[in-house]
């Protein structure tokens, strides 16, 4: 128990952006999250906070000093589909190089 690591998130995959024919919307995006399957498992998760954490070029202030490392943080707002996909809210646009990327849904507020 000693050397145990424990996270406050469980991992995710930016599938895509929302979108229809004519249309695409940047600041909302389509998770996958590890091990949800159904949309009756969704439901937890609303609400949630997810950070996508990226490597930058330049270094800028931070908390602890000069930092290349960005976040950006989104909210869990409703399920897509019936495969356990949720849609988030991002507060800024996500860049292209998110497609793909894993993020971090945080496991909180709670609503237990």
């Amino acid at each position: 128990m000693a050397g145990e690591k424990i996270r406050l998130y469980v991992k995710g995959k930016i599938i895509n952006y929302t979108r229809n024919k004519n249309v695409t919307r940047h600041k909302t995006s389509l998770i996958k999250i590890d091990g949800v399957e159904s949309k009756e498992e969704t439901p937890f998760y609303l609400g949630k906070k997810i950070a996508y954490v990226y490597k930058a070029h330049t270094k800028k202030a931070g908390p602890n000093g000069p930092t290349k490392f960005r976040c950006v943080w989104g909210k869990v707002t409703r399920a897509h589909g019936s495969g356990g996909v949720v849609r988030v809210q991002f507060r800024k646009p996500l860049p292209c190089k998110s497609l793909g990327a894993k993020c971090r849904v945080m496991l909180y507020p709670s609503n237990l």
